[in-house]
C-alpha cells in the first residue's frame, strides 16, 4: 500500500510540473492553444495570469516534493488537500 500511494504522490507532482511548463511556458504556442482551445489572441492577453496558474502549479509539485524528500508526512499531505480544494474550486 506504502509503494501504491508513493507512486500516486508522484504521480500528482509530475502532473503539477507539466501543468507548470503547460501556462508558464507554451500558453501562447500550439500545444497550449490546442490543449486549452485558445485562439492566439486570447492566449496572449491571458498570458500573464496562466502565468501566475503555473506558478501555483509548481509550488504544489514543490511542497509534495520536498515533503518526499525531507521525510514530512505531514507537508505532503498539506500539499495534496491544497491539490484537492484546487481541484474541487476549478
Amino acid at each position: 500500500m506504502y509503494w501504491i500511494a508513493l507512486v500516486l504522490t508522484l504521480l500528482v507532482a509530475l502532473l503539477h510540473v507539466y501543468f507548470l511548463v503547460l501556462e508558464m511556458f507554451l500558453w501562447t504556442r500550439p500545444l497550449g492553444l490546442k490543449t486549452f482551445r485558445n485562439s492566439p489572441e486570447k492566449a496572449e492577453t491571458t498570458r500573464v495570469l496562466a502565468a501566475n496558474q503555473g506558478l501555483y502549479n509548481g509550488f504544489l509539485a514543490a511542497g509534495i516534493v520536498v515533503g518526499l524528500m525531507l521525510a514530512q508526512p505531514v507537508l505532503v499531505t498539506f500539499s495534496l488537500v491544497c491539490v484537492v480544494v484546487a481541484g474541487c474550486y476549478g
